[in-house]
């Protein structure tokens, strides 16, 4: 069966993003887009909340137009245009997505679990959103975090408070030369 994976990139401090919404204290390198691009080559699908599909929506459909962008943000472009992806929300009608994309209102336990049953590599869940509500229902099976050298001071955490202790198990480790520390947990 599928899991659910939850891929996402945080500050040191556990901000997804700064106060103003801002992630351009991300530190993303080819070598670390690379990885990115392999992690998710054979994934089954992006689970996306409307603010990261729009987010997504506004500049990969045609990143790999700009010669600028070659090598893995090229590589990426495609991935993502040919990827299954889930957008959950409750404004966005089936005419306001494309690329592969289907609209589903609500985070819905029995879904998830029919999505999950269904053949292909996991899905990736990404947007803190999105995830809150993943979480809320404890539909999450596995963590990629991705930890940037950098404190923020402030923002949107990825985890909200509450919900009590979630036991995990480390499944690795991996450091990047810009900096960025990969840890992998799963639910025992």
């Amino acid at each position: 069966m599928r899991k659910i994976v939850l891929m996402m990139s945080v500050s040191l401090d556990g901000y997804f993003e700064g106060p103003e919404r801002q992630i351009d204290w991300h530190v993303v390198d080819e070598e670390l887009h690379r990885h990115f691009n392999e992690e998710l080559a054979d994934i089954g699908g992006f689970l996306h909340g409307r603010v990261m599909y729009e987010l997504m929506a506004a500049y990969w459909p045609t990143a790999d137009a700009d010669p600028a962008n070659a090598g893995a943000v090229a590589e990426f472009a495609d991935i993502w245009r040919r990827t299954p992806k889930y957008v959950y929300s409750r404004t966005l009608g089936p005419q306001d997505v494309g690329w592969n994309s289907t609209v589903v209102r609500d985070v819905v336990p029995a879904e998830v679990a029919a999505l999950k049953a269904g053949p292909g590599g996991d899905l990736v869940l990404g947007g803190a959103g999105i995830a809150a509500a993943f979480l809320r229902h404890d539909l999450v099976d596995a963590y990629r975090i991705y930890v940037h050298p950098v404190r923020i001071g402030g923002g949107r955490p990825l985890f909200p408070p509450g919900g009590g202790p979630v036991p995990l198990r480390l499944e690795g480790t991996r450091t990047f030369g810009n900096g960025v520390v990969r840890l992998a947990y799963a639910r025992p």
